[in-house]
């Protein structure tokens, strides 16, 4: 097997370990070359080299979208080096997380936003304003305006709002998680594709080079079998 010399190491290694000038996106070989002036064609890199400099490439492209690397770009980039999954299913954690007052709070909030609520409700408010101004006349408890009835709406309403607003806090939260890792994903996703573009790439040159020995063997080949003929 051929060996080469890493540029950046000056180490002797088999070419099959190597990653050749020519197979390195343009881009790629720019920020090398910022580090390392005198990279140039003919040249080859490490491959464990080359990872480590497409990770500093990474965090370029971010710093550079997002002035400076927050936790979820740390993330993502540590997902890519070491080939793991990003993707989270947050729902068993959430609800793990939730407090008795929080899970009371949403089902308070989903029957009151319910059908079933308002038939309850316009039911309780008939069935008050019948028994009052109907059934009990002049023995009514809470005669009209039913001014006891308007309290009691009015102590729903002051319970009910804090109650619903709890809830939608806590959905917003939810949302947020799921914002966040909908965000991680994507953006892995598309490093990832970058990544593998100039992988294939890379795939294709050292290809096309194989075939070219295997056409130059073949050209002597038939050389010598003409020389042999005549």
């Amino acid at each position: 097997m051929e060996n080469a010399i890493c540029y950046l190491s000056k180490n002797n290694y088999p070419l099959d370990q190597l990653i050749a000038y020519d197979a390195i996106k343009y881009q790629l070989i720019k920020f090398i070359q910022d580090e390392f002036p005198g990279f140039s064609k003919g040249d080859y890199i490490l491959n464990d080299s080359l990872k480590i400099i497409r990770k500093k490439y990474l965090e370029k492209l971010l710093k550079l979208e997002n002035q400076e690397l927050n936790d979820i770009d740390n993330q993502v980039i540590s997902a890519i080096e070491n080939n793991s999954l990003i993707s989270n299913n947050l729902e068993p954690a959430l609800e793990a997380k939730q407090t008795f007052g929080q899970k009371t709070a949403d089902k308070i909030a989903s029957f009151g936003g319910s059908w079933k609520f308002i038939l309850i409700f316009f039911t309780f408010l008939f069935g008050w304003i019948a028994l009052n101004a109907i059934i009990l006349n002049l023995k009514a408890f809470d005669p009209y305006p039913f001014i006891l009835m308007n309290l009691i709406l009015s102590c729903l309403a002051a319970i009910q709002a804090p109650i619903i607003m709890m809830s939608q806090n806590r959905r917003e939260e939810k949302d947020r998680l799921r914002s966040e890792n909908d965000y991680r994903v994507n953006l892995k996703a598309e490093l990832e594709i970058r990544l593998l573009n100039e992988k294939v790439d890379h795939i294709l040159i050292h290809q096309n080079k194989r075939l070219l020995d295997i056409q130059e063997i073949q050209l002597e080949y038939l050389e010598e079998l003409s020389k042999k003929i005549s």
